[in-house]
């Protein structure tokens, strides 16, 4: 299992020149089981509760029991996730979102 201090995070998909090939966004929810993630530029913070993921389509939020990553492409920007999954929330404002939310963690 992946392991991250809480300070630091995961950057997906982007390429020497700091552009990036597929822009694309995909989700796909199997049984609340499992979670195919693709089109995300970055893994902000996560445990076994709750992930938190800049996407190319705004912050994703995931919340459940049990979470652990069982797939981590870099070169695409794709991750699948394991674990119950109770909710997944979108924020459009990716600066706005992710300071509100990593405030909240730090305090």
């Amino acid at each position: 299992m992946l392991k991250i201090k809480d300070s630091s995070y995961i950057l997906l998909g982007e390429n020497m020149d700091n552009s990036y090939e597929n822009t694309k966004h995909e989700v796909k929810i199997i049984d609340r089981n499992l979670i195919y993630l693709s089109g995300i530029d970055k893994i902000i913070s996560f445990d076994s509760e709750e992930f938190l993921l800049e996407s190319v389509m705004g912050i994703i939020l995931l919340k459940g029991e049990n979470l652990e990553i069982v797939k981590l492409d870099t070169h695409d920007g794709v991750v699948s996730i394991k674990g119950v999954i109770n909710s997944m929330t979108y924020d459009n404002d990716k600066k706005k979102e992710s300071e509100s939310i990593i405030g909240k963690l730090f305090k």
